[in-house]
């Protein structure tokens, strides 16, 4: 009962709540995808500068051995996700439209694939620098989807004082249970990747903060910690977004992100889940962020579930191998809410990819935009979890005002949740025209600069 009085009030104004459509995956223990025979490892998997190859065309290399270096502070490695050979390095599509260099890596099928690189790490030794300097070395960037350097989250500007970790595990996305199921069967790595984070930013406490539809796994945390443990778990309503770093530091610590401004300026640095809990099996060995748990789902998947994923693994295998029925007319990369569809099967799973969800014909609303104008009805502003204004930024959009909506209307404040698209009776893309604007915005800067 203490639990369920706990959340009542450990929520937020407006949001949605969509179906949650996570039945299908949440009670299935995590299954292990098979090798593809050839993986495809983009140099830019994450925000940031693309990592350099360090590999030449017709090396050998083993599974876990770094294959591209950081290309700068704003970068992380890519380790071999398998034991194989280098193929190729060219140019090839991705997830986001435009061809990068991707390493092409041919694997060798009957390796017994064993992780063979690695160093012990003494944490205990580490300065918070030094344990900050590892995240860098695995690889390690944020798995929740943004696929954000996590050293460069990790390292606290100078004047800056950071009190509290805050441990985002509510993934509210629909059909997304990868961090469920990490959090019950990778229980462990997890406590142990937060006391790592924690060491690396100075903070006395951690919070990890689920949505009150996984109480298995507040309880499966709640069990493993002790009083003398500075984490705690905190069970969050479960609507959409509450898992947005600016919604869940509110709702749970009553603190507010200036516009413009960082979690560090208000004393806290957040990370997903099965970040920490990947830093919690890899660092301590000194291994590289090689494979990732990927919710595979919808309804043209046969053997819905979370699969751990190889890196570079080609989106068609790893449908195939989950029962894909070879019908679709969209595959998305991500939650349905954030997510992007992709316009090619042939394309890798790559660090920040949560999950897969292949929807057949007719089950996605079709796009009838530009014939239904705004009626003005306001369930936008309604939705709209920053309070802003939807309405009035879409209008905006559609006469190129992308100046005014900036300077006038928070455009940046929006963190481009959808929820005004999906209560919009008039079918409009808001968030889309709001990303375009963005977009167009930055250009403007850079060509000022």
């Amino acid at each position: 009962m203490g639990i369920l009085q706990s959340f009542l009030h450990k929520s937020f104004a407006h949001g949605i709540h969509p179906d949650e459509h996570k039945a299908e995956t949440c009670n299935k223990p995590i299954r292990r995808l098979p090798f593809a025979p050839v993986m495809y490892l983009p140099l830019s998997q994450h925000i940031g500068a693309p990592a350099v190859p360090i590999v030449e065309v017709g090396q050998e290399v083993v599974r876990g051995e770094m294959i591209a270096r950081a290309g700068g502070f704003m970068s992380v490695p890519i380790h071999a996700p398998a034991t194989g050979v280098i193929d190729s390095i060219k140019l090839m599509p991705s997830a986001r439209g435009p061809k990068t260099e991707t390493i092409v890596l041919k694997v060798y099928e009957a390796d017994s694939q064993e992780v063979l690189y690695g160093e012990e790490v003494d944490i205990d030794n580490l300065t918070s620098e030094e344990i900050v300097n590892w995240f860098q070395k695995i690889g390690m960037v944020g798995l929740g989807g943004a696929a954000f350097p996590s050293h460069v989250k990790l390292s606290v500007p100078e004047g800056s004082r950071v009190d509290t970790l805050m441990v985002n595990g509510c993934e509210c996305e629909p059909y997304l249970t990868t961090d469920h199921r990490v959090m019950l069967e990778q229980t462990d790595d997890l406590i142990r990747g937060v006391k790592i984070a924690l060491k690396a930013i100075g903070a006395e406490r951690a919070i990890i903060g689920v949505e009150d539809n996984k109480l298995d796994a507040i309880n499966a945390l709640r069990e493993k910690l002790s009083d003398d443990d500075p984490i705690t778990v905190e069970a969050v309503k479960t609507k959409y977004p509450q898992g947005a770093e600016k919604i869940l530091l509110k709702v749970l610590l009553d603190r507010e992100i200036p516009s413009g401004g960082h979690s560090y300026n208000i004393g806290v640095v957040m990370n997903n889940v099965g970040t920490l809990a990947q830093v919690g099996a890899l660092l301590p060995k000194g291994q590289g962020l090689i494979e990732r748990v990927v919710t595979i789902t919808g309804p043209g998947i046969e053997k819905p579930g979370n699969y751990r994923v190889p890196l570079g693994t080609p989106i068609r295998f790893a449908l195939d191998y989950a029962g894909w029925n070879g019908k679709s007319s969209e595959v998305i990369l991500g939650g349905p809410m954030m997510g992007q569809a992709v316009a090619s099967l042939d394309v890798p799973v790559t660090k920040g990819v949560s999950g897969i969800l292949v929807f057949g014909q007719g089950e996605i609303a079709s796009e009838t935009r530009s014939s239904h104008p705004c009626i003005k009805c306001g369930k936008c502003v309604e939705a709209c979890p920053m309070h802003l204004n939807p309405s009035q930024l879409g209008l905006l959009a559609s006469k190129r005002q992308y100046e005014v909506m900036e300077e006038k209307f928070y455009l940046n404040d929006c963190f481009e949740c959808g929820c005004c698209t999906y209560v919009c009776p008039a079918g409009i893309p808001l968030v889309q025209h709001f990303r375009i604007a963005k977009s167009i915005n930055r250009e403007r800067q850079e060509r000022a600069a």
